[in-house]
């Protein structure tokens, strides 16, 4: 979803749910802001780490993104952690709701984004990793970075 073109720049990014979760699907949402708030995300003061998403009576909102208040705001400076909707399209919310009916799978946020001058949300449809799940991530993960290191001596040397 999230392609790196023309008018794209990445805001916040959420490692941990690619370790923490296998992602099944993506979606591309915009989210309701309030003035001061889109300000802030342009200078990229904004933090999904601890955010979560729920659908609630058919709308998608989400919990725990952190937007900093904006310097200049004064007055008009919303709760940093208040809920935030996502807009989407009523038959993917269905869908999503559909999908998250299965047991294990929830909505985990996976970036923010300008895309266009607007800001975007990328959520993925994910299921929980086991601990054996991340022991064979991280495992992969040497031997990628122990191969890289041998070509690069080699190529050198």
């Amino acid at each position: 979803m999230a392609d790196s073109g023309e008018g794209f720049k990445l805001v916040a990014n959420n490692k941990k749910a690619y370790f923490d979760y296998f992602i099944e699907d993506k979606y591309e949402t915009g989210i309701a802001l309030h003035g001061t708030e889109v300000k802030s995300i342009r200078m990229g003061r904004c933090s999904i780490k601890e955010a979560y998403i729920k659908v609630e009576n058919e709308e998608v909102f989400i919990y725990g993104m952190h937007i900093s208040p904006y310097e200049k705001g004064n007055i008009f400076n919303k709760d940093p952690l208040r809920v935030k909707k996502l807009l989407m399209h009523r038959y993917e919310i269905n869908k999503i709701f559909a999908q998250i009916q299965h047991k294990g799978y929830t909505l985990v946020p996976l970036q923010v984004y300008l895309k266009k001058g607007l800001v975007k949300v990328e959520i993925g449809v994910a299921k929980g990793k086991k601990l054996y799940d991340k022991r064979a991530d991280i495992a992969k993960k040497d031997v990628k970075r122990e191969t890289e290191k041998e070509f690069k001596v080699r190529n050198l040397g």
